[in-house]
């Protein structure tokens, strides 16, 4: 299969003590970390005050995420088809949805039910963005990043046009910690186009492989990040992005199946 080649213009992230790249270039560089306030969220501009204040986790994290690699990149949030990607999606609403079923379902809030479903943070950012490009939001469990990249890619070679592609996962809570664990927040994002220009970082060449990916260690400045599903995608490639030198990385991506991507700067 000839390989998808697509170039990273922007780079966004947000995690607890980690709020843009520049911060996980810092941590990588002399693995410093700084401490996290008790509870921090992000708070993305792009989304209007009101609705930061009343918008799920998910939906913050993968909007900071996208505004960081779209400022970025310099594009115009409103002219990039997206791609959300996530291996659980909002599983503190879903956990509430749960509870309150069980004890009182005629109490269930048509708010929390709309925040569930699985393509609201695309909803929120595609509004907030007035973005009416075409807007996919997937799972794939532990191979949704790759997912995630592969859907992107194949966009950008579709259309021939820059394709945002957002990543994310939230902690755990309740009885659904124990089948989907995730113990920290962690999104990241990257903005891919079909073309170098001055503004690319990067190069991927992304092709399949037979067997599965084994995960490898992360930096021990990192190593909270083992926790959440996403980072454990995610950070091989961002520490090769980091690195800019040329690197492989491998990702699950299904059953006996893995993502291979070659990174050149």
């Amino acid at each position: 299969m000839r390989a998808l080649t697509v170039y990273v213009d922007g780079i966004g992230i947000w995690a607890p003590g980690i709020p843009d790249w520049a911060a996980l270039q810092r941590t990588l560089s002399d693995g410093s970390i700084a401490a996290p306030d008790a509870g921090a969220k992000p708070a993305p501009a792009i989304l209007p005050p009101t609705e930061r204040r009343r918008a799920p986790e998910p939906v913050l994290l993968a909007s900071e995420a996208a505004s960081q690699a779209a400022t970025m990149a310099g594009r115009d949030p409103a002219t990039l088809p997206c791609v959300f990607s996530s291996t659980h999606g909002d599983l503190a609403t879903t956990d509430q949805m749960c509870a309150t079923l069980a004890a009182d379902p005629r109490e269930l809030s048509p708010t929390r039910f709309h925040n569930s479903v699985h393509n609201a943070p695309a909803g929120y950012w595609t509004v907030a963005a007035n973005c009416h490009k075409t807007a996919t939001a997937i799972s794939a469990g532990l191979a949704s990043v790759a997912a995630g990249l592969v859907e992107a890619a194949t966009e950008v070679a579709a259309d021939g046009d820059a394709v945002l592609l957002a990543a994310y996962d939230i902690v755990a809570r309740g009885p659904l910690a124990e089948v989907a664990p995730s113990g920290v927040p962690f999104a990241v994002a990257f903005v891919l186009s079909p073309s170098r220009s001055a503004a690319s970082l990067a190069q991927l060449s992304l092709y399949p492989l037979q067997g599965t990916a084994v995960a490898k260690g992360l930096p021990a400045a990192l190593a909270a990040f083992a926790a959440n599903p996403t980072a454990v995608q995610a950070l091989p490639l961002l520490i090769a992005l980091a690195a800019r030198a040329p690197a492989r990385v491998t990702l699950a991506s299904g059953a006996n199946t893995s993502l291979a991507i070659e990174v050149a700067p």
